[in-house]
């Protein structure tokens, strides 16, 4: 059974940081690419970051570059989203996501990636 756990989420004040982590177990970890993806009320899912299968690659979406770090431990099977300098407009609920098609990393689609974790909330104070 494929799962994705994440955690880590809360609530911050501007300017702080969160770091979330995402658990997956269940498939060949070793055989996917990662991504965290984002939504906020009313709004599209969209892909914030991206980690390529070898690791050696990431993405970000512009809005959080520079301020958001994607890294895995392929020994643990986790991937994690650091997230410093938040910002009020970084609240939304976020999800950790695997996909089994290369290149999926770069510039995440949700349409790309099979395997979806439940969510951790962020919410951030001005």
């Amino acid at each position: 059974q494929v799962q994705l756990v994440e955690s880590g989420g809360g609530s911050v004040q501007a300017g702080g940081s969160l770091r979330l982590s995402c658990a997956a177990s269940g498939f060949t970890y070793q055989s996917v690419e990662m991504a965290w993806f984002r939504q906020a009320p009313g709004k599209e899912r969209e892909g914030v970051a991206g980690i390529s299968e070898s690791g050696r690659n990431t993405y970000y979406t512009d809005s959080v570059k520079g301020r958001f770090t994607i890294s895995q431990d392929k020994t643990k099977h986790t991937v994690d989203l650091q997230m410093n300098s938040l910002k009020p407009e970084d609240s939304a609920m976020y999800y950790c996501a695997a996909s089994h098609a290369g290149g999926a990393y770069y510039r995440p689609e949700k349409s790309d990636f099979t395997y979806w974790g439940q969510g951790t909330q962020v919410t951030v104070s001005s």
